[in-house]
């Protein structure tokens, strides 16, 4: 094909991937399984823009892929499509510790960039677990979230500023760290979660934070999760600005994760039905952060909130508490097939989603093991269901749609969202359409206005714009 001799000589020998190519195409869930053209790896904007301009000029559909961890399909690539991985652009241009920003190419990991930002005495404050292989332009291509979006927000918070490559092939670049600028339209708050459909993040301006001088883990045991969020009013009454995490999970997550981690002990001599895991840091000096949480939690012990708690004397116990929570996704696996749910609801809402939902899902499958555990904080409820004992993985798959449409009814009846911080990509594609037509109507008219092609990431979050894209969409919907 002409478009691989121009592309190979464009991006040279190291720069483009015609075999070989299973870790740009498995993707962590198994869902989607495409065989495409082939993997460019440009090193530079100015070869982003090269590359995009040949994409162009031979319509062919680009699939623009980080660290390749996403969980919806948004970066996997379909029939015949070009993926392009930013894992050659990996530099920090420029750290400014006086302005406390940053600015750094789209395939730097996110804990490339932390660890840089460190040894500077700052802080880069978005925390996944995938932070090894995450990559900046991926989490910003998403919107990720994590653990710390209570008080830092996602990474759409820390942005100040952008450099893009539009379907022209032209570059739009913005990476001043200026705090106030309202020069017109905010521009890169479109491609902020856009998951490459509008155009490739090549670089960005972030703004940072001043690095924590005290930090405290702790994990509180609560009887009912209407005592779990009295615990967190309490903290924030109490902490303040200072708490930075606040994650929940269930004792059977618990079990999972105790059964998946050798060596792992349970915190508590007693199991109880919730447990509230918290972080409170600060960057003054001193020791009054775990006299404050140690307050905080006598307090709540004193008012019947929590049954009993642990705070973390040290750096490893901090790390082993997080690693009960981190681990329960990883863990489900001893529960058989789970049904995942990426959503979100108004905090003081979760109690009644979770009762009604589990309601209605014990009556449609008998004996389903709801999992739900994740942000409690900012109402990111990672709403997991994992299969009825005795049931077979088959015939509980098999049930998915009907899960899903209880799950999204009473989601939305809630004033939730069914796509919290994983996006759309292809898994939640059509039900975004069904739940919210008008905005889905609204963003396929930025769609074809910015990519008239429909080149950019085909099929993703809104149905594509050009019939070939469509067609590729349907063969690679499995």
């Amino acid at each position: 094909m002409t478009i691989l001799s121009d592309l190979h000589q464009l991006l040279g020998a190291d720069g483009l991937l015609e075999s070989g190519l299973d870790r740009y195409v498995s993707e962590p869930r198994g869902r989607y399984h495409g065989r495409p053209l082939a993997v460019a790896r440009p090193g530079s904007t100015e070869q982003v823009a090269e590359l995009v301009r040949l994409c162009s000029k031979h319509r062919l559909a680009m699939v623009p892929q980080g660290g390749h961890t996403g969980l919806v399909g948004g970066g996997s690539a379909l029939d015949s499509e070009l993926i392009i991985s930013f894992e050659r652009m990996r530099a920090v241009r420029h750290l400014d510790t006086v302005d406390a920003s940053v600015v750094v190419e789209a395939g730097c990991t996110l804990a490339a960039l932390r660890d840089t930002v460190a040894r500077a005495g700052l802080l880069y404050p978005l925390s996944l677990a995938s932070e090894g292989t995450a990559t900046i332009g991926g989490t910003l291509a998403t919107n990720a979230g994590g653990n710390l979006t209570i008080r830092y927000g996602n990474s759409r918070a820390q942005v100040l500023g952008l450099e893009v490559v539009l379907a022209s092939g032209e570059v739009l670049s913005e990476l001043s760290p200026l705090r106030k600028d309202n020069s017109g339209f905010d521009l890169k708050h479109c491609f902020i979660g856009s998951e490459g459909t509008l155009g490739l993040i090549t670089a960005a301006c972030l703004a940072l934070k001043p690095q924590p001088a005290q930090s405290v883990t702790a994990m509180a045991a609560c009887a009912d999760l209407e005592r779990g969020l009295a615990l967190l009013k309490r903290l924030r009454a109490r902490l303040g600005e200072t708490l930075s995490a606040c994650e929940f999970m269930p004792e059977l997550a618990m079990q999972f994760v105790l059964a998946d981690q050798p060596g792992a002990a349970h915190p508590f001599a007693k199991p109880s039905a919730w447990y509230v895991l918290f972080q409170a840091d600060s960057a003054i000096d001193g020791q009054g952060m775990e006299a404050a949480v140690m307050d905080a939690l006598a307090h709540a012990h004193d008012e019947g909130l929590i049954d009993d708690a642990v705070v973390a004397d040290s750096l490893s116990r901090a790390e082993s508490l997080w690693a009960l929570r981190e681990g329960i996704s990883a863990a489900q696996k001893h529960g058989g097939v789970s049904l995942k749910h990426d959503i979100s609801l108004p905090v003081a809402r979760i109690p009644a989603f979770l009762d009604q939902a589990q309601v209605a899902l014990a009556e449609a499958v008998p004996g389903i093991r709801p999992c739900p555990f994740g942000h409690l904080g900012d109402g990111n409820i990672h709403f997991n269901l994992s299969q009825p004992e005795g049931m077979s993985a088959e015939a509980f798959r098999a049930l998915e749609p009907d899960c899903n449409r209880i799950v999204f009814e009473r989601v939305r009846a809630l004033g939730g969202s069914i796509a919290a911080e994983h996006g759309v990509g292809l898994l939640r594609r059509d039900e975004l359409q069904r739940g919210q037509a008008l905005k889905v109507s609204l963003m396929q008219s930025l769609k074809q206005a910015w990519d008239p092609q429909g080149l950019f990431n085909p099929g993703k979050v809104v149905a594509a714009t050009s019939r070939k894209a469509e067609q590729g969409g349907d063969q690679a919907s499995a």
